[in-house]
């Protein structure tokens, strides 16, 4: 991806916007050396602290979903699954030895980009469709513009990567731009998952190795009231890339008024976005999302939704046999 990360100039600065920040500034060298774990972290707000936070964990492979620079509660979920995997007490404070644990990746976590050819030349959809039925002509469920691509990269909120690059359009190759930089760390390859576990009170996804140690987290949407989530234990069939979702009219899904089967062709913004992860229940797996902002903050049709590059994490680590159980613990 062309990466390099740096220590950026301290004499340059970024406003953050909107209601992220209030107005408030931030320095790209404040994001890469955030070092108060004691200092009240805000849900409503995106901080230095909060991006270097959300992006150690991601790094860790626990998932905070989507990078916003918040302390939202995917944040907090990441946390309290980080604890929990190095046996120390669990809760909403980044405590000193969490966070010693943390810092012990002390790459900076800004690193300079420059845009491809391939990150601008699309073809991007004018505009993503709101009901399936008006989905299953179009050729490719892509982008909608180079930012959501170039942020979904990077696992990165189109607004924070806004913020950190203001005036940038992100439509020309050559640019440079500043993302966190979730590369290294463990890598995904090297534990595979013996069984996963589906909490569907939680709304969260764990997998554990053949140890039974905690390998990976991530925050998911799992199931609704009117299409629960299957319950018991099941087993991965298979694993599909890019998929090409199917909707029968026998799903019977809200807003859905197709009498006939159809098909929606493969993108990001698919349905089930970049992978299925096929269960042994018809019509249940794990899967993206055209939306990751709003993983584990929905509903979803009874299936098991990640961000697009979460499903990729575990499409990697699980096999044909793999088993998956549905739990519903209290929060």
């Amino acid at each position: 991806m062309a990466l390099r990360a740096r220590r950026i100039c301290v004499g340059l600065v970024f406003a953050l916007i909107g209601s992220s920040a209030s107005g408030a500034e931030m320095k790209p060298d404040a994001i890469n050396s955030a070092q108060s774990p004691a200092k009240a972290l805000s849900s409503e707000k995106a901080s230095p602290l909060g991006i270097r936070l959300q992006v150690l964990l991601d790094r860790a492979h626990f998932s905070p979903g989507e990078i916003d620079g918040k302390f939202g509660e995917n944040a907090r979920k990441a946390l309290r699954a980080y604890a929990e995997a190095l046996q120390l007490p669990s809760g909403d404070t980044v405590t000193d030895e969490l966070w010693k644990r943390l810092v012990a990746d002390d790459r900076p976590v800004l690193a300079d980009y420059t845009i491809t050819d391939k990150d601008v030349s699309g073809p991007f959809l004018a505009k993503l469709p709101s009901r399936m039925e008006d989905m299953k002509d179009i050729p490719k469920l892509g982008f909608t513009s180079a930012r959501e691509a170039l942020a979904e990269k990077f696992h990165m909120s189109e607004q924070l990567l806004s913020v950190l690059n203001p005036g940038q359009r992100f439509d020309r190759a050559g640019d440079k731009i500043i993302v966190v930089d979730t590369s290294g760390g463990q890598d995904p390859s090297a534990a595979k998952a013996e069984r996963i576990e589906v909490d569907k009170g939680r709304q969260t996804v764990r997998l554990f190795d053949k140890a039974d140690a905690l390998i990976g987290f991530y925050p998911a949407t799992v199931g609704s009231e009117e299409k629960p989530s299957p319950s018991g234990t099941l087993k991965v069939t298979e694993v599909n890339r890019n998929p090409t979702y199917r909707y029968n009219p026998d799903y019977h899904f809200r807003g859905v008024h197709a009498r006939r089967p159809f098909k929606i062709r493969p993108g990001p913004n698919n349905p089930v976005g970049t992978i299925w992860i096929n269960l042994s229940a018809d019509g249940y797996g794990i899967h993206g999302t055209p939306h990751p902002g709003k993983v584990s903050k929905g509903e979803s049709h009874g299936c098991v939704r990640l961000t697009n590059w979460d499903a990729e994490r575990v499409a990697e680590r699980v096999a044909k046999g793999t088993q998956v159980a549905f739990v519903e613990r209290t929060r």
